[in-house]
């Protein structure tokens, strides 16, 4: 009895690790870079400098855990919306590449992941992970009941810089809050453009977003405005911190690189939205966080 019950947990060993791509393609692993880097900055900026490498390790399991929640939850909760939409219907679950329970178990396995991270920076990161993991779970489902659902996913995102300072330094201070308004502007502006390419799906489903709802034209003018936004709180923290020269530089170039996004989109022609700059946006907040760990060492 035994030697079955082994012989049945190595297959399932193996058929999990058989699985293990196809579960990180279907959240999309990759789009981490984008985030992460924003969660790196909140942590060098708290320990002003290095926080050592246990403090790095949690941040980055818990950053993994609670992200793979988020876009595990996403991907079941628009299943419906993924199947009829041409944009999403190669996505892993409209194509059975992935079961809806394989996605609940993710879901709760990386719940655990997530939590036992935090409970290895300190109690306050452990004490606000429920609100975060339920945070994470809920933005899924504002698209459903309102247009402002960019929104909630922004400050999904934005969240990142204080829970990591919040893991450095075991409380919350005014600084990281700043720096994650910009991150919830700057990802949730991109939302916004990429809700123009659901355009007319979401006004024959019934999806609200600021595109149908506002009309495509007035959604880009709400992206720069939120990018505008970004730029602003992000020059605003390199000047309360009295960060160098290299801060400033990375702020730089990082808002030059958003107006140059921003110019590529009119109302009548999104073709440029499938351009390489957008796929690597994310190449935007490794900079900003290669030049923030200069400004912060030199």
């Amino acid at each position: 009895m035994a030697r079955n019950g082994t012989h049945g947990a190595a297959a399932l060993t193996r058929t999990a690790a058989f699985k293990l791509p196809v579960y990180l393609g279907s959240i999309r692993i990759w789009e981490s870079l984008y985030a992460l880097p924003f969660a790196y900055i909140g942590m060098i900026l708290a320990a002003d400098g290095w926080p050592g490498w246990d403090t790095f390790l949690w941040i980055t399991v818990a950053m993994f855990g609670v992200r793979t929640l988020g876009m595990s939850t996403n991907r079941l909760v628009h299943h419906k919306e993924d199947v009829a939409n041409p944009r999403t219907a190669g996505r892993h679950l409209p194509r059975g590449l992935l079961k809806p329970w394989e996605v609940v178990a993710m879901m709760v396995l990386s719940t655990g992941v997530f939590f036992l991270a935090a409970s290895q920076l300190n109690g306050l990161a452990l004490a606000l992970a429920p609100v975060a993991a339920a945070y994470v779970v809920l933005y899924s489902f504002a698209k459903y009941h309102t247009w402002a659902c960019h929104f909630f996913l922004g400050w999904a995102l934005g969240m990142s810089p204080s829970a990591a300072w919040i893991g450095v330094t075991g409380r919350l201070d005014p600084e990281p809050v700043l720096l994650s308004f910009a991150v919830a502007a700057w990802a949730g502006g991109f939302d916004v453009i990429y809700g123009c390419a659901d355009y007319d799906f979401d006004k024959k489903y019934g999806v609200h977003s600021v595109p149908s709802r506002f009309g495509i034209a007035a959604a880009l003018w709400v992206t720069r405005g939120m990018h505008l936004a970004a730029a602003a709180a992000l020059l605003a923290l390199g000047l309360w911190l009295q960060l160098n020269l290299y801060y400033f530089i990375g702020w730089g170039v990082g808002t030059a690189l958003l107006i140059f996004e921003n110019s590529l989109l009119r109302a009548d022609n999104l073709s440029k939205l499938h351009s390489p700059f957008f796929k690597y946006n994310s190449s935007i907040s490794m900079m900003l966080l290669v030049f923030t760990i200069l400004a912060v060492v030199t």
